[in-house]
């Protein structure tokens, strides 16, 4: 499962999904699919900004209406994240991805990976600091909006 995160899109794989999805953006008529095709480029890349960028494009294809690409796109997002070393981020999306399907072990395997990513780097306390942070805001947000009804 490691080669899933150290994996390099080829240059030209990348250069002509680009060409696609720029093409179709002059259009104004990007499908989703050359989206993701493109953004699935991105996360793979060797540069950090080019991640960057692809995270951004998945993320707006998961938030559009339809749920035929929002599966990968977890998949991808949780890849991307723990590509640029965003952990806590990169575990939130495997453990949504698992709440959907918890016996995937291709999702499994990505999750363990990037757990022993996190021990090699010592940052798992700060995943586990991060899911309280998240966990205490969201309690307080639900908090907030229970009292606001009442």
């Amino acid at each position: 499962m490691e080669d899933v995160l150290d994996e390099v899109v080829s240059s030209e794989d990348l250069k002509k999904f680009e060409r696609v999805y720029h093409e179709q953006l002059h259009a104004s008529n990007v499908t989703q699919n050359a989206q993701f095709e493109y953004a699935w480029c991105l996360v793979r890349s060797k540069y950090s900004a080019d991640i960057r960028k692809g995270i951004i494009l998945l993320e707006d294809l998961f938030n559009k209406e339809g749920e035929a690409l929002k599966r990968d796109c977890i998949y991808y997002l949780a890849i991307g994240n723990a590509r640029i070393k965003e952990y806590t981020k990169a575990l939130s999306y495997v453990r949504a991805f698992l709440q959907i399907e918890p016996g995937n072990q291709q999702v499994q395997h990505l999750e363990t990976t990037i757990k022993k990513k996190m021990e090699k780097e010592g940052l798992v306390g700060m995943a586990v600091a991060g899911g309280v942070i998240i966990g205490l805001a969201s309690i307080l947000g639900l908090g907030i909006a229970m009292a606001k009804k009442g």
